[in-house]
């Protein structure tokens, strides 16, 4: 059954769920054209060897469970597999450690996703509602600048094209984005894309909350959101 916007959101908040599960929050940003690596959920090792032969070495292995929020503390992450036998031996791995430190978990599947291209620059895009102002987009750069300095920029929909661009310029760190020391530039026009996609998701799903596209990847071509984290809130009234 293809994941639409409305039965996403609509089945999470019928099993009382606030965040949606990462194979979910991928098909509704993607469903906006937000670019994302391939990806797939899968129930065996067998399965996941197959997916990862289809979407494309190397890949991503991730528990998917919604009692599971920080998923490497459990040994629920396998990073940079290579062949089909390291998926298989990483899907048994990850049920293993998963079992043994959070025994009581109801476990959905595990996700094998692609891994991004080397060489982006990580930014973030995220979605807010403001409960007086309404959906609100956020852009800035990852890593250090917003952690330490938070560096980012906010716009109140609706706003245009012009001002996506002006977030994207307004940022402290945007002349790494321009290309330093021999860097290329990055395609902000594939940026904008983005932060355009976030405001159309907050503006038609009243449920979400909160959004957060964490990294973001900026390429000298295209752009790619490696996470998505979606959270829910039921309208009142």
């Amino acid at each position: 059954m293809k994941l639409t916007p409305r039965s996403i959101i609509e089945r999470a908040l019928a099993e009382n769920r606030s965040k949606l599960l990462e194979h979910e929050a991928l098909a509704l940003v993607e469903h906006y054209r937000v670019p994302v690596p391939g990806y797939r959920l899968v129930h065996s090792s067998r399965e996941a060897a197959e997916a990862a032969q289809e979407i494309g070495f190397p890949v991503v292995l991730k528990i998917v469970s919604p009692d599971i929020v920080h998923k490497s503390d459990v040994g629920g992450v396998v990073v940079g597999l290579e062949t089909p036998e390291e998926v298989e031996k990483a899907y048994d791995e990850i049920l293993e450690n998963v079992k043994k430190h959070k025994p009581d978990a109801n476990i959905v599947g595990v996700l094998v996703q692609g891994m991004a291209p080397p060489g982006g620059v990580e930014v973030v895009v995220g979605g807010l509602r403001d409960p007086v102002f309404g959906p609100a987009v956020m852009f800035g750069l990852g890593g250090i600048f917003i952690e330490v300095f938070r560096d980012v920029s906010f716009r109140v929909s609706p706003f245009t094209r012009r001002d996506a661009v002006e977030m994207i310029r307004e940022v402290r760190a945007y002349r790494i984005l321009r290309g330093i020391r021999g860097q290329p530039p990055r395609d902000i026009e594939a940026l904008v894309d983005i932060i355009m996609a976030v405001q159309r998701l907050m503006e038609e799903n009243p449920e979400v909350k909160e959004l957060d596209l964490n990294p973001v990847l900026s390429y000298p071509k295209g752009a790619i959101a490696v996470d998505a984290r979606v959270i829910l809130e039921a309208p009142q009234g």
